[in-house]
């Protein structure tokens, strides 16, 4: 008996050394890395960076981890008090490691099987899990894990308070869906800051920590509901709310403010291009400090120039105008045979191009597919797909400060996530809105605003016969430089170009800030070059800012997580690039286009009531329609068109007035029922000069007098007779000319 009792305590003895060298390796560093008290105090977490807008709404983050760092301050009591009694009912007495939990672990789980007495962790030891994580030794792996924990969890209790603690495990406590940090958390699920959350809310963040994905309140609201209801439980045991409380609590439904910022954003184009803005900024920043700031894991703050409530606008006219648009378009393929050919012919092409086959195209597969109402996955095939692409309408829509240049508003396209190439620098024929340009090139070259112009049915010999015509296909008599320009007649704008110094045009494009070339040719007055949103906004922010170009900007200032300014906007004072006189004379022109001209719809339509100047376009074949209106506050440009041109609208559906103001006068409309953002965009165009008055006082249109015609027939004749001569002088010339010099250009 004494041998076998010999034997045991040899044994006992055996196992106590083994398991005191097996934790000497552990904390040894033998098994990995542990971090010392000083690892610890300078521990940083990798947090995301956080893009506000003018009003400091959270737009969306940069983040390799989407976390958001919280302070204490900002917990509420009741969601403190849902963790510890959920968690760690011990957690203010124990100093990391409570024995009682782990001693019920030892012996309900291990060695009675037991599953339900938990894992005996304490909140300090889940701190350690999320600081550092867990590693891989095979079969010991979680005797390795948990002594890790045990020893860390002691050392972060001896360095940081009870307070700290918390703070540290809530800003890296996981959540499901890439999402960490309890101030993630709040803003997912519940789209609002983690100080706001009430009780119920703070209960369903809590239980998501048990399983982040069968706790998910989005993905499994049963599973969340449920657990929720237990958490509010385990409030009321230890005393933190009242039975009545919690049962009246319990009989709340889950409510959710589901906000997934990564995968659906209103601002989701504005947020790329900010990203490449500030990755420059930062980058910059680390060249000339030799620092290493990262936007994906500093916690930076980058404030923005965007106006969230304008932008909410923009999107909402987006959804509510172009789904009806988008309607019709597919409608008028659906029913026009010839229309329908070309669709079909655009597929085939495209189909080649990919080398799919054409039988392979006709079967079914499950696909996203767009939707205004909602995406959605369905069984379609290549071929019904490409042509449902290939009818959607693209658009893009820019608002802008005019005297600071700062973006207002950015919906870059209709689904950031779906079609990421971003509109606003989409080169496309800028049909009429090229025309001001002219004008105010031939207002610098000292025309002035009643001077006349021809409305004669014209054809260019030089240029294969070209007969320009108006859009209302009518001609005759004169329009005054005002006229032509507020009823966006084609003709005279024809004859002010062939009028205008070329080199003089060029020059002003170029002040402008446009990035494509000029061609020297007559078609040009009509908008057959091409520009993108941004430069279109760019420019007629120089006609509104009276004359002084700025440059747009998005990014105000860069700060890190503790406050510290890393970089600011400064305002520079902008060149000028026209003068007042000739921008006075453009924005009279085109408030009359608002008043009476082509954009008369804002005002009749819908209502907008604003002052504001504008105009519209529309390229050939209704290939793009594009619409500005502005005022000295504001400059709004929209622009909508398929992706290939050789699908558009046939009708006057696809004019600007049609097509692209709407958007424009959606968003204004909405601006103007906001107090704030109405005060802000109600400003009126300085008044004219006198001398300016008497510059634009004339008729629009006049017919032609006798006089008139009389000496015009008889420049005709002069005209024709001067190129009968010039004839007759080459023929000569010719017949002056050996064989061989006419067939070769030598004797």
């Amino acid at each position: 008996m004494k041998r076998y009792i010999l034997l045991a305590a040899k044994i006992a003895i055996g196992l106590f050394l083994l398991l005191v060298l097996f934790i000497l390796a552990v904390r040894w560093n033998v098994f990995g890395k542990i971090y010392t008290e000083e690892e610890l105090i300078h521990y940083k977490n990798e947090t995301a960076s956080v893009v506000l807008s003018e009003n400091e709404v959270v737009l969306g983050k940069y983040f390799d981890k989407n976390r958001t760092n919280a302070n204490f301050e900002e917990f509420p009591k009741h969601l403190i008090n849902a963790l510890v009694a959920t968690e760690d009912a011990r957690f203010f007495e124990h100093d990391g490691v409570d024995t009682r939990s782990l001693l019920r672990v030892l012996f309900k789980s291990i060695l009675s099987g037991d599953k339900r007495s938990g894992g005996g962790s304490t909140i300090s030891q889940q701190l350690a899990k999320n600081m550092f994580g867990r590693s891989n030794h095979g079969f010991l792996s979680l005797p390795v894990n948990k002594t890790k924990e045990i020893i860390q969890a002691k050392r972060i209790e001896s360095i940081f308070s009870k307070e700290n603690i918390l703070t540290l495990y809530f800003n890296t406590v996981a959540f499901g869906e890439n999402v960490y940090g309890i101030e993630s958390a709040a803003l997912r699920y519940f789209n609002k800051k983690v100080s706001d959350l009430n009780i119920e809310e703070s209960a369903v963040l809590v239980g998501i920590l048990k399983a982040n994905t069968y706790y998910n309140p989005n993905k499994n609201p049963d599973n969340a509901l449920m657990r929720r209801n237990v958490v509010l439980n385990q409030m009321h045991r230890y005393e933190y709310i009242n039975k009545k409380t919690a049962d009246s609590l319990k009989q709340l439904p889950l409510k959710l403010n589901y906000n997934n910022l990564t995968t659906k954003n209103k601002a989701g184009h504005f947020l790329t291009y900010v990203k490449k803005e500030a990755i420059k900024i930062i980058d910059s920043i680390n060249k000339v400090d030799k620092t290493s700031y990262d936007i994906e894991k500093d916690g930076l703050v980058i404030s923005t120039t965007l106006n969230e409530e304008l932008q909410t606008y923009a999107t909402e006219a987006f959804a509510s105008h172009l789904s009806d648009m988008q309607e019709k378009i597919r409608a008028q393929y659906q029913r026009n045979k010839y229309q329908k050919r070309i669709l079909n012919t655009l597929v085939e092409t495209q189909l080649k191009q990919m080398k799919i086959h054409p039988d392979s195209a006709k079967v079914k597969r499950k696909q996203s597919i767009f939707s205004w109402k909602e995406s959605k996955t369905d069984s379609i095939s290549t071929l019904d797909s490409l042509s449902l692409e290939n009818t959607i309408l693209h658009a893009g829509l820019l608002a802008l400060s005019p005297k600071t240049g700062a973006v207002k508003a950015y919906v870059g396209g209709i689904d950031n996530q779906r079609y990421a190439y971003d509109q606003i620098f989409s080169q496309r024929q800028l049909a009429s809105t090229f025309k001001p340009i002219l004008y105010a090139t031939a207002f610098e070259s000292g025309k002035h605003p009643c001077y006349y112009l021809d409305n004669d049915s014209i054809q260019l010999k030089e240029y294969k016969n070209w007969s320009p015509k108006n859009a209302d296909n009518t001609f005759g008599g004169k329009y005054s430089m005002q006229g032509a320009l507020l009823n966006s007649k084609n003709i005279p704008t024809i004859n002010l170009y062939l009028e205008t110094d070329f080199e003089k045009l060029d020059t002003i494009w170029s002040r402008l800030k446009f990035s494509s070339r000029l061609k020297n040719v007559p078609s040009l007055a009509l908008g057959t070059t091409n520009a993108s949103i941004y430069e279109v906004a760019n420019a007629y922010s120089v006609f509104a800012n009276s004359g002084k170009a700025t440059t747009p900007y998005t990014i105000v200032k860069i700060e890190t997580s503790s406050g510290e300014v890393l970089y600011e906007h400064k305002h520079k004072s902008g060149k000028e690039a026209l003068s007042k006189q000739s921008t006075a004379f453009i924005n009279e022109i085109l408030q009359n286009a608002i008043s009476r001209g082509t954009g008369q719809r804002l005002r009749s339509q819908y209502g907008v009531t604003l002052p504001l100047a504008g105009k519209t376009g529309t390229s050939q074949d209704y290939t793009d329609a594009w619409f500005v209106g502005y005022n000295p506050n504001i400059v709004v440009v929209s622009r909508v068109g398929c992706d290939s041109p050789k699908i558009h609208f046939n009708s006057g559906l696809g004019a600007g007035s049609s097509l692209a103001m709407p958007l424009v006068a959606k968003t204004l409309k909405k601006a103007e029922s906001n107090t704030k953002l109405r005060k802000e965009l109600n400003a009126h165009f300085s008044p004219l000069t006198e001398f300016e008055r008497l510059q634009l006082d004339c008729e629009d249109f006049k017919e032609k007098t006798g006089v008139e015609k009389f000496f015009e027939l008889f420049k005709k004749q002069e005209t024709s007779y001067k190129k009968e001569q010039e004839k007759a002088k080459r023929k000569a010339e010719r017949k002056k000319k050996g064989f061989f010099k006419r067939l070769f250009g030598k004797d």
